[in-house]
């Protein structure tokens, strides 16, 4: 990854992590701003969920609050940074880490839209409104979370609406970057592969190492504090704006290259 010689002190900071209500990467992250001194609004819609994730942070010393709010709904995301600005002060950083429904395998058409609530509208809710509330804080970082199936051209078993809606994202992230010179607000996104959350863990502990290559299973699995430590470095490196972060479970971390046209290459097609 790009070295950054002076990242963002988050501490004292106020950040909002969305879909954070879970024993997945919104706890992760969640956990990790608080490990570093920021306040963090820890949203979802499970209430009970959320709470637990506040406790634990609590615990550990850190400082946070809950706020459940349905992504989906642009009111309710106004009241949540509202709720944020009003609780620890103006806004830093936005996590938009909130995802739709399990996808579904066997009928992906008639789910096609499933996903576009939560991830796509969601997304563009939280990362419009955080622009307006850090245009009054002076600046900070929105980070999306995306996927590499929203790269992957041609992948095996694709999901229509799912491999649609995060390829939205990346593109949400990347026609923002001019607003990280002209109004020092950066949006970067974590297109990551299988990350360790328990019902992904769970399928892929039950498989062999050859069930694991037969169905293109990675070999190893991104662990949730990877995750959170690529989100953390994402909102805190000045030199990153319009940026997506590609995480290939079997791989290392690395940027796509600014100007990149999206392929590596061309298979010849005279006409």
């Amino acid at each position: 990854m790009v070295s950054s010689p002076e990242p963002m002190d988050v501490r004292g900071k106020t950040v909002i992590v969305t879909g954070a209500g879970a024993d997945g990467s919104g706890r992760a992250i969640s956990r990790r701003f608080a490990s570093d001194g920021a306040n963090v609004v820890v949203s979802d819609i499970n209430e009970s969920g959320g709470r637990e994730t506040v406790r634990q942070i609590e615990s550990s010393g850190g400082r946070a609050a809950f706020c459940a709010a349905d992504v989906r709904e642009e009111e309710q995301v106004r009241n949540l940074i509202a709720f944020a600005e009003r609780t620890f002060g103006g806004l830093s950083v936005m996590v938009n880490n909130a995802s739709g429904p399990d996808v579904r395998h066997d009928e992906p058409l008639e789910y096609w839209a499933d996903n576009f609530p939560t991830d796509v509208f969601g997304t563009m809710y939280g990362t419009r409104l955080a622009i307006d509330a850090m245009r009054r804080s002076g600046g900070g970082a929105i980070v999306n979370m995306t996927s590499i199936t929203g790269l992957w051209h041609g992948r095996h078993n694709p999901v229509p609406g799912y491999d649609l809606a995060k390829a939205a994202i990346i593109r949400l992230t990347t026609l923002l970057a001019w607003l990280g010179e002209k109004e020092n607000i950066r949006v970067n996104c974590l297109a990551p592969g299988w990350i360790a959350a328990e019902q992904v863990r769970k399928y892929w502990e039950s498989l062999t190492p050859e069930q694991r290559v037969e169905r293109r299973v990675p070999a190893r699995l991104l662990a949730l504090d990877e995750v959170a430590a690529a989100v953390f470095r994402l909102a805190t490196d000045h030199t990153l704006a319009g940026r997506v972060l590609v995480w290939w479970s079997e791989d290392s971390p690395g940027l796509i290259p600014w100007g990149d046209r999206g392929y590596a290459a061309l298979t010849d097609y005279p006409l």
